[in-house]
């Protein structure tokens, strides 16, 4: 077996969601992608014809996120057709679960360098475009599970089972916002996060025909805990509001895959390595769970335990789903998003589980640590999960 190494992480700047007010709205999806590409390549010294193999992430692939976005990002470089390439829909841990299959690959010996990656425009292609008939629709009648397809209600469930109080997804909410903005202003993202030209807009949503540069996360607020505390809650009765879920985002995310024996033959050096990784799948009645299980198995897996993790990174989809998985394994929350979550930074589903990866591996470095987990819930019941050690 090789040893798969992680050579370099890049993402873009997560941008709103919404079209003319999101500052990458006004790219197509795969000229979004084709940026994080074309800098790893770059940073890396490559030619491109030295790329074996993309995987990539995306989770609603219609109309310009259809026919394998991942493949067409690269092709829109116009530098080198040779590289396979192949789009997953993994659900939220679409952009994860590509870095599994990288890393498998070079492990096995069918690639020497490989990129894993992810991308969602959902300014543009909006989250349940690919369901011919509107969202839901893509079960059976003979469906034996109770998994409505509302989202909201199953971070509820997960809230209820495990007695989460509106108060305390408040504090997650606020924290994930304050961690973010302090994270920014240390510059913990300055390493990991490249600057993207993008088609600006006037204070109408209109495009200008300009372009402008994008280098900072869209998503942050200046919010505090009663103006938190002031919001509805989606769900009546429920503990989620706005500012306790996930934002809907644009942005895409790699990560530059090689063997050890290539990575030393071309002077680069190794930064990570996965540990064990995993793609489980959790009770669909409690859907979004899937970190719990995602992260016994990754235990289970290495023989490890949360206090060989150094630093943790669990998808905010819903503040519910990580206080849910944190008081299971009663984790000491300084350690987890430390430079705050998806509530703040924001969820362009495709790509978060490799903008994870990213992050902790740029974090790691930062803080002179080793060890980082990273696990995410997904639609369709599943949970995620990857360990990397630091090199």
């Amino acid at each position: 077996m090789n040893e798969a190494v992680i050579v370099d992480a890049v993402r873009t700047p997560i941008a709103r969601g919404k079209p003319g007010v999101g500052q990458l709205s006004g790219l197509h999806a795969a000229d979004l992608l084709a940026q994080p590409l074309q800098e790893l390549v770059q940073r890396a010294g490559l030619d491109y014809a030295d790329v074996d193999y993309l995987a990539g992430g995306c989770v609603t692939q219609a109309g310009e996120q259809s026919s394998n976005i991942t493949r067409n990002a690269w092709l829109s470089l116009g530098k080198d057709y040779s590289a396979g390439a192949t789009t997953l829909d993994n659900q939220c841990g679409s952009a994860q679960t590509a870095n599994h299959m990288i890393n498998s690959l070079i492990g096995g010996g069918s690639i020497d360098i490989g990129i894993a990656c992810g991308v969602e425009s959902m300014s543009r292609v909006h989250m349940g475009a690919n369901v011919m008939n509107g969202p839901g629709n893509y079960l059976p009648e003979s469906w034996p599970w109770d998994t409505p397809p509302n989202q909201f209600l199953h971070a509820e469930r997960v809230a209820q089972n495990r007695s989460i109080t509106r108060d305390m997804a408040d504090q997650l909410g606020f924290d994930s916002q304050r961690k973010a903005k302090a994270a920014w202003q240390a510059g913990h993202f300055d390493r990991e996060v490249m600057a993207v030209r993008a088609p600006a807009f006037d204070d109408n949503g209109k495009p200008t025909g300009e372009l402008r540069t994008v280098d900072r996360d869209q998503g942050l607020r200046d919010t505090t805990l009663a103006g938190l505390a002031g919001l509805n809650s989606i769900m009546p009765d429920g503990i989620h509001t706005a500012g306790t879920s996930s934002q809907i985002s644009d942005g895409a995310a790699a990560v530059l895959w090689m063997s050890a024996e290539q990575a030393k033959a071309r002077g680069l050096k190794p930064r990570a390595r996965i540990i064990t990784d995993c793609v489980v799948g959790t009770d669909p009645y409690y859907l979004l769970d899937g970190p719990v299980d995602a992260t016994a198995r990754l235990f289970e897996r290495s023989g490890m335990t949360k206090n060989d993790i150094d630093l943790f990174e669990i998808n905010e989809a819903f503040a519910a789903v990580v206080l849910s998985w944190a008081q299971v394994y009663d984790i000491d929350m300084n350690k987890v998003n430390v430079n705050g979550g998806a509530i703040a930074l924001g969820h362009p589903v495709g790509s978060t589980g490799a903008r994870l990866i990213c992050t902790a591996l740029h974090e790691l470095e930062r803080s002179d640590q080793s060890t980082a987990l990273i696990t995410m819930c997904c639609g369709s019941a599943i949970g995620t999960g990857t360990i990397i050690e630091r090199q």
